[in-house]
């Protein structure tokens, strides 16, 4: 009996220990409030961009879900409202696998709203398939998609300075890699739909972020808005929800021991949404609460700035 007790005792203190000291991430604590500003969070009808938008809305801000699915946004919105007591909290028609709708939201939202504060690109997904012009899904949605609304809603973002501009990568960044003649034949950064190639499209579009990021801040420079990529940590969300189910069942125990769950996801987003005197680190890389260097491509300012040309080219901005 006491060998067992030792084992188990030896069993939970390996848990706490990595738990605590690898997978559980920093908390933001700001105390800044958003009364009178502007917030949009893509991907907010569930997981860490829900839970961002509940705290911003707690704060006071007007809070925009830009979500692809009404059913889902509305919602979240209805709930988001309930329980910050917010009632400037609502959806707007946002899909990111299509450029046609990305330029629809971004019309409207110029038209009705006088303000962005802050723009948080959030929506991520893994995942085969094409989007409606024909990238592919990883590629187009987590990095063309939020390309094209960036650019779309800068001069309004200027006009409302300081304000931010806050976009979730992923510690898989450092896994990535941008084959150009590859992207210029299929429209995409990998050359198959298996699980391996969807995986190598999620960590590719994940550097497309933090590249996204540098070249936006070099471009940004001189004025009032500032921009931050991040890892989130890792968390337990709907991300794979389009992985095969044997794979999603082999991650799901795995997931609920040692995963953060939305809202501790979502304080890496908060902190670089929020924090006061982050703004000469604009365009860097922030994990756990706190700055931190990127893998050596996630550097590479000609490589920011090609991406950046490619980018405006096959979203029509150029």
């Amino acid at each position: 009996m006491s060998v067992l007790l030792c084992f188990i005792a030896g069993i939970v203190f390996f848990y706490v220990i990595v738990y605590y000291g690898v997978f559980r991430g920093a908390r933001c604590y700001s105390s800044v409030r958003l009364k009178g500003k502007t917030a949009i969070v893509t991907g907010s009808n569930t997981g860490i961009g829900r839970a961002t938008a509940l705290d911003l809305a707690k704060r006071g801000a007007r809070v925009i879900l830009a979500c692809r699915s009404k059913e889902k946004a509305e919602s979240a919105a209805f709930d988001i409202r309930r329980e910050s007591g917010n009632n400037q909290v609502v959806f707007m028609q946002l899909d990111l696998a299509s450029f046609k709708s990305v330029r629809s939201f971004a019309e409207t939202f110029l038209k009705t709203e006088p303000r962005l504060d802050l723009l948080i690109n959030n929506a991520g997904l893994m995942g085969p398939g094409q989007t409606e012009d024909g990238f592919g899904m990883a590629f187009g949605v987590n990095h063309l998609g939020h390309f094209l609304l960036t650019n779309l809603l800068l001069e309004r973002l200027r006009q409302c300075g300081p304000s931010r501009v806050v976009t979730v990568s992923a510690l898989l960044h450092r896994l990535g890699h941008i084959d150009f003649p590859l992207l210029a034949s299929k429209k995409d950064v990998v050359s198959g739909q298996s699980t391996w190639h969807n995986f190598q499209a999620y960590s590719s579009s994940k550097l497309c972020n933090v590249l996204f990021t540098r070249e936006l801040a070099n471009r940004l420079e001189g004025t009032s808005v500032t921009c931050y990529s991040l890892h989130p940590g890792v968390i337990y969300t709907e991300l794979c929800r389009s992985m095969s189910l044997w794979l999603q069942l082999l991650m799901f125990p795995f997931a609920k021991l040692f995963f953060l769950n939305p809202e501790g996801g979502s304080q890496t987003t908060l902190h670089c949404a929020l924090q006061e005197g982050i703004e000469p680190l604009s365009g860097r890389y922030f994990s756990n609460c706190a700055l931190q260097q990127t893998g050596a491509q996630g550097r590479d300012d000609a490589l920011a700035k090609k991406l950046w040309e490619v980018s405006e080219r096959l979203t029509g901005l150029s």
